[in-house]
């Protein structure tokens, strides 16, 4: 597989939550810290998705935007 994108990370699927037209997977990443993917109900079932697969969470963005209150 090669990508552009320049953040790959490996994890593993810790849950998913289906929705009527998203899921929300929640990944657990090698060093232990917890990443939540939004992708469609149509991807989900694509990837055939489950607790306990292995995945990469490529991430491509232009910006990050942070804030405080």
């Amino acid at each position: 597989m090669k990508l552009s994108a320049r953040n790959v990370l490996t994890g593993t699927v810790d849950s998913v939550a289906e929705g009527a037209v998203n899921a929300e997977v929640a990944v657990r990443l090698a060093g232990g810290e917890k990443l939540q993917a939004i992708i469609t109900e149509n991807s989900l079932k694509g990837l055939h998705l489950k607790a306990g697969d292995k995945v990469f969470a490529v991430i491509k963005a232009s910006s990050v935007i942070l804030a405080v209150e």
